[in-house]
């Protein structure tokens, strides 16, 4: 059931977000009112400038130094950025319409879009010492838009399950084989029919999380060659305004949280994991480096990476970033936490 918001609730929380400099433009509808955080650093601007270019970032973290990192980000009309934790752009390799991107070991896996009859991952390998990205081959997954895309973290030398949402709401999870000498292969285990456009997807552990941009957020588990699935987290202006964007989750205390892009009104949904209990929103307002805004992909990764991101990482897309092309902000994961008073 959609809430309606009391008028004056609307007032104030349009008011202060304005003040916050959010947005560029208000929303439309405002969800139950965001804590307010602030970015602790940015990327540099992606390469393609003047429109919606930016998507989706993944982090790769040092298995020799887990206090070292690098943010591997899409410019979706061009390829792949790779960015330091100072924002800076390290290393960029074209891939034409790239869309969500993620990470297994050294192993990038992107949604590729440059043919949208028929779905393919983009299949890249990262060298953290250069650093550089290198292009290992297209693997084809069936008919359809490749659009969303997210890999399982497992152990170091396990075969890579990837899970790709093909435009219409198509989840296809299989497994990617990266043969020597040859062209990678995507092998399809299961599949199941979101019921509209769908495109954040994030594992935790076997279930898949799936986020429909108006339907909600889907739990998925396998069931043979399809899937059980429950609607965990509908569009209720409340929580989540459409669009459901980017999903991530991170460890903190103990607990497993999913976080989750309202879009539609400029926000972050938290919930506690594995009962998709919800804990809070949060909005990154504007401060040193800027307001998000309109934001597609998240990443979200637990750790101390020094004195500015002592326990953890929060990074989103934003969809404006003033006179500069899109970018990416950095958000330390202990002001949310905070905020949110988990």
């Amino acid at each position: 059931m959609i809430a309606i918001r009391q008028p004056k609730l609307l007032t104030s929380l349009a008011f202060a977000l304005a003040l916050a400099g959010c947005a560029a433009s208000e929303p439309v509808i405002n969800g139950l009112p965001p804590v307010a955080v602030t970015a602790s650093g940015e990327t540099e601007p992606v390469g393609t400038n003047r429109a919606d270019a930016a998507d989706d970032p993944a982090i790769w973290i040092d298995p020799a130094n887990p206090g070292r990192a690098l943010i591997i980000a899409t410019d979706k009309k061009a390829g792949l950025h790779v960015y330091d934790l100072a924002g800076k752009d390290l290393a960029f390799v074209k891939g034409g319409l790239v869309n969500n991107v993620d990470m297994a070991g050294d192993i990038i896996v992107a949604s590729d879009r440059n043919d949208g009859v028929n779905a393919h991952l983009a299949i890249f390998r990262l060298d953290p010492a250069k650093p550089a990205i290198t292009a290992l081959g297209r693997a084809a997954a069936g008919s359809g838009e490749a659009y969303g895309l997210c890999v399982k973290k497992g152990a170091p030398g396990e075969p890579i399950t990837a899970a790709l949402i093909v435009k219409d709401g198509t989840v296809r999870v299989g497994t990617l084989a990266l043969p020597a000498g040859a062209a990678p292969t995507f092998a399809v285990q299961w599949e199941h029919k979101i019921p509209t456009q769908s495109e954040g997807c994030v594992f935790d552990g076997d279930t898949l999380y799936v986020g429909e941009e108006v339907g909600g957020l889907w739990e998925l588990k396998q069931d043979g060659k399809g899937a059980a699935a429950r609607l965990v987290a509908p569009i209720d202006n409340q929580r989540l305004v459409a669009d459901l964007e980017g999903l991530a989750t991170i460890d903190h205390k103990g607990q497993r949280y999913l976080i989750a892009s309202s879009q539609g009104d400029n926000a972050y949904a938290v919930f506690r994991l594995p009962g998709v209990d919800y804990v809070g929103r949060f909005a990154v307002a504007a401060g040193a480096f800027g307001a998000t805004s309109e934001t597609d992909g998240i990443e979200a990764v637990a750790g101390n990476f020094g004195a500015t991101y002592p326990d953890g990482i929060f990074i989103a897309q934003d969809g404006d970033n003033g006179a500069k092309a899109q970018n990416f902000k950095l958000v330390r994961w202990d002001q949310i936490a905070a905020a949110l008073g988990l």
